[in-house]
């Protein structure tokens, strides 16, 4: 088991799946958002002057859903500022030295 995890193919392929776990969370929370919780008007997209008109349950939805999608934007964003740190900063270092 411990050969099993210093393999790179294994965390490469991780790496991946948590990327793509976090890019399904986001679309599917934009989805929800903007194309399946439509008012009664049924025009899809943001509300506008239509969220005067709309049920406070609706309503409700409609924020749980981009509070999730903004949850998992935020993970993204702070797992590969972690994951790929090193990068950003030798690319950062290297142009400090160049200047």
């Amino acid at each position: 088991m411990k050969n099993f995890f210093k393999n790179k193919n294994w965390w490469r392929f991780l790496n991946w799946v948590i990327i793509i776990n976090f890019l399904f969370q986001i679309i599917y929370g934009m989805s929800q958002v903007f194309f399946v919780l439509t008012p009664p008007s049924g025009t899809p997209g943001p509300l506008f002057l239509s969220s005067a008109e709309i049920s406070y349950e609706l309503m409700m939805a409609r924020r749980m859903y981009a509070i999730e999608t903004w949850i998992a934007i935020a993970g993204l964003a702070i797992y590969l500022a972690i994951v790929y740190r090193h990068k950003f900063v030798r690319e950062k270092s290297v142009q400090n030295e160049k200047a």
